[in-house]
């Protein structure tokens, strides 16, 4: 299921409906031609006429709030998750202050989507089971099950991560890996169950195929064949094309498992079929990699070396370096168990070269080794080796000129330190004026109990500003490192303290009023930074129209203490230092599987490893040896 989105009606707006403003106009004009292009996948021009929307603010509450849960989805398609994460918290605020119970539940599920695409899986969970429990309280079954679905999707994808760097065979996963992904089980099948009560026949073969992936990654195959034939089977009654070959592909690896090749084979030829009808070329790729290795399982060189040239030319056309150094591993492996060596030293050489360009140190030693074994197989040295590449222009693919950018150049994230000097910084001012107020009173003798004066006095100025004061603290601007704040607060202090030591005759003087005024005065630079509300959301334009609502309802149902914590981690990091993709495991390769299933291959390839390995011919062997199983690389 997809982001929620709130759409913007002018219908829906009695405010809007004589069009009281121009402004106010030009802001729904603007915010409808956004929609209008995301709707038709135009999002980047679409965020610009929400941006300009924004701009023009309006006053009418639910519709800002319509555009910025539009525009944190668009950021999201345009994967800038740090804007995304911006405009969804947004959203959620003005749902909070409005009292919008179904608004707040749907904006607590679009941050816990882009949370998840962050990687921070366990605030992205507090957020799903914000929308969850919102839901259900609103006895809002179609919400609740898009909840249970990201729950799901959520523990997922943690799931996912935690296998990175896995070495256990299929099924045979850690505790808390096994843990997770359960936990994805029970939430897809509390979906699965809902969206059927509910007759989604779309619902519901999403949640099929979910169950369908889950159970995979837990090495329950045949549990997963029988999902992805369900998923398969709805994809067609709706005619939904991607959707049936991402089924067929599904069911070709869960096969691969069982060791039902031939099988495995068909689907991943209607998934190659699919992804042509549907101009993909990069799950064109995939599905010539796929078939590449399957053949290979099956001793079907050629038909294998086929389509893994399918591949390299496919990964050359889209600048996959990742994907041309596996197309060229699995073209010597097939060279090797046909005997032609020189071949596969070609190809041997070609993935040594693009291990080095790309940093892969397993794959540079793999490479390695196989040329090595190569050269020594066909008695030639470095020196003989020319760099002629005639040879890869005949199998049918073009030779490589340019290269891609090292994912050296991916900017981790970095967190910035300004808050926490200023921070540390308040503190250890405050920590000095406690210790001279301390040594105050011991001066001048005073007893303990007459501190009592100084904070009556102190609630007593305070007290009628207390709403105005529950702020967070502003970085310093124009050059401000902070003392400006703490210097007022000192003078407060100060003046409270010697005013607290006066004879209590003199503190009923008309001189009272006086003092006061002089503390209100040196409060009153700061007093504008003290007022945090939602005046700060961007686009809003507060009138008497809207005031009752900003400050009436936003009191009712407050979430519970994990939701303030979820919220106080969302705003730890600063947005600027979140204008970022989301972190990856290594160099990206849009034409291979996912790693997962190369992996596979790798495994199942390794229980057969005796048949598999054939003998090399020496200097005194020049004729190939009779056929046998493929093999010959090291893996």
């Amino acid at each position: 299921m997809g982001p929620f989105v709130k759409q913007i009606k002018l219908r829906d707006n009695p405010c809007l409906t004589l069009y009281s403003s121009r402004m106010e106009a030009s802001c729904l004009e603007l915010a409808l031609e956004g929609e209008r292009l995301c709707k038709a996948g135009d999002f980047k021009g679409g965020t610009a006429f929400f941006e300009a929307a924004v701009q023009v603010g309006t006053e009418d509450l639910k519709t800002l709030s319509a555009i910025y849960s539009q525009l944190g989805n668009a950021y999201f398609y345009l994967k800038e998750y740090g804007k995304a994460l911006e405009y969804h918290k947004h959203d959620l605020t003005l749902a909070r202050t409005i009292g919008d119970r179904i608004g707040e539940g749907k904006a607590s599920g679009n941050l816990g989507n882009t949370l998840k695409v962050l990687g921070r899986f366990d605030e992205a969970v507090v957020c799903c089971q914000r929308h969850l429990d919102i839901s259900q309280e609103q006895g809002d079954k179609v919400g609740e099950a898009r909840a249970l679905y990201n729950i799901g999707n959520v523990f997922h994808a943690k799931g996912k991560q935690q296998l990175w760097g896995c070495t256990q065979e299929p099924g045979d996963l850690p505790l808390d890996v096994r843990d997770t992904l359960q936990r994805a089980t029970g939430f897809y099948e509390m979906n699965l169950c809902l969206v059927k009560e509910l007759g989604d026949r779309a619902a519901q073969g999403r949640a099929y195929g979910n169950l369908g992936n889950t159970h995979y990654l837990l090495g329950n195959f045949v549990e997963a064949i029988k999902f992805h034939r369900q998923r398969l089977s709805i994809a067609k009654e709706f005619g939904d094309k991607a959707a049936e070959r991402r089924a067929y592909s599904n069911l070709g690896n869960a096969l691969i498992f069982l060791g039902q090749f031939n099988t495995a084979t068909e689907y991943y030829r209607k998934t190659l079929q699919l992804s042509r009808q549907l101009r993909d070329q990069v799950m064109e790729a995939q599905a010539c990699y796929s078939l590449g290795n399957t053949y290979t399982l099956l001793q079907q060189y050629e038909r294998a070396i086929d389509y893994h040239l399918k591949h390299l030319h496919i990964a050359q056309e889209l600048n996959d370096r990742v994907g041309e150094g596996r197309a060229c591993w699995s073209l010597g492996n097939a060279y090797v168990s046909l005997g032609n060596h020189k071949q596969a030293l070609h190809y041997a050489r070609k993935h040594l070269d693009i291990s080095k360009e790309i940093g892969d140190r397993n794959g540079e030693l793999t490479a390695r080794m196989n040329v090595e074994q190569l050269m020594e197989a066909l008695g030639v040295n470095e020196s003989d080796l020319s760099p002629s590449s005639s040879e890869f222009e005949m199998q049918g693919a073009r030779p490589k000129f340019t290269k891609r950018n090292s994912m050296d150049s991916v900017e981790l994230w970095k967190y910035s330190s300004d808050k926490v000097i200023l921070l540390s910084h308040i503190s250890e001012r405050l920590q000095r004026e406690s210790v001279s107020l301390t040594f105050i009173f011991q001066k001048l003798g005073r007893d303990p109990s007459d501190e009592d004066c100084f904070f009556d006095l102190l609630s007593k100025f305070q007290s009628s500003r207390m709403d105005d004061q529950r702020c967070h603290l502003d970085e310093p601007q124009n050059g401000d490192n902070g003392e400006g704040a703490s210097n007022s607060l000192t003078e407060m202090i100060a003046l409270s303290v010697l005013f607290s030591l006066l004879d209590p005759a003199i503190t009923t003087s008309p001189q009272t009023e006086e003092l006061f005024d002089l503390i209100a005065s040196s409060q009153s630079r700061r007093l504008d930074d003290q007022r945090v509300n939602v005046g700060n959301l961007p686009g809003l334009r507060i009138t008497h129209n809207n005031l009752g609502h900003l400050v009436g309802e936003g009191d009712h149902q407050e979430p519970s203490d994990d939701f303030f914590n979820m919220l106080i981690k969302c705003q730890s990091s600063r947005i600027d230092d979140q204008r970022c993709s989301p972190p990856e495991a290594g160099p990206h390769a849009p034409t291979v599987p996912d790693e997962d299933f190369f992996s596979l291959i790798q495994r199942v390839q390794a229980k057969r490893m005796d048949e598999q390995r054939v003998q090399l011919p020496t200097d005194e062997q020049d004729s190939p040896q009779s056929p046998e199983p493929p093999g010959g690389f090291t893996s």
